[in-house]
């Protein structure tokens, strides 16, 4: 039985949507800043795909909702601020839970120096469809396997993702997701995401124990 809520991530951020997986493999934080995390269907359905494999999954928001989405939401530096903000407002019982990222656009940046910082806290990190070129210098020092997922249809941001697979130095993969531009609309796409996302986190986060 999932157990859900609504996590209190102190201001200016909304609440965040918390779903443990009791005894499952780890928890999926979700790093957005763009308004998707917790208002589109795309993040919803992932998150309850994650959740099937038993991950859990926190959704939300790292800009708050007066922020203007359209001037802060590639600030790198404040997304990765927030995202450690996030992590510091986990309750006390997933403090230690091993810990996945999920990131689009500069919140996948902002993932990345994230586990550069908090390599025994974070796990695994997955870019979808994610700008983790802005990463910059951080590239080198993340440790934690990266996947970079990435619409093959989307050239622009393929290439900036090879030149960010190039300097990272850890365990990584990037997959193409074919057919998909950069917001992975198309049919299919999300199924594909949710797979290699799925797989990844649970090659690293560790499997669920044995029931």
């Amino acid at each position: 039985m999932y157990e859900r809520s609504l996590l209190d991530l102190g201001a200016p951020l909304a609440p965040g949507e918390l779903c443990v997986v009791p005894g499952g493999a780890g928890l999926v934080v979700f790093a957005h800043a763009d308004g998707e995390a917790r208002t589109t269907r795309r993040s919803a359905d992932l998150a309850l795909r994650l959740q099937r494999r038993e991950l859990g999954t926190l959704l939300f928001d790292l800009l708050g909702p007066d922020e203007s989405h359209a001037t802060l939401a590639q600030d790198v530096p404040l997304l990765t601020t927030r995202l450690e903000q996030v992590l510091q407002a986990l309750p006390p019982e997933l403090k230690h839970v091993p810990i996945g990222l999920i990131g689009t656009d500069a919140g996948a940046a902002a993932a990345l120096v994230v586990a550069a910082r908090r390599p025994q806290q974070v796990r695994a990190v997955v870019s979808r469809g994610g700008r983790p070129d802005l990463a910059g210098a951080a590239l080198g020092d993340v440790r934690a396997p990266t996947l970079l997922l990435v619409g093959a249809a989307d050239a622009e941001v393929l290439e900036l993702n090879r030149q960010a697979y190039a300097r990272l130095r850890g365990e990584k993969r990037i997959d193409l997701v074919p057919r998909a531009t950069h917001l992975f609309l198309e049919a299919g796409a999300l199924d594909a995401v949710a797979q290699h996302a799925g797989d990844w986190f649970l090659a690293h986060l560790g499997p669920p124990p044995a029931r």
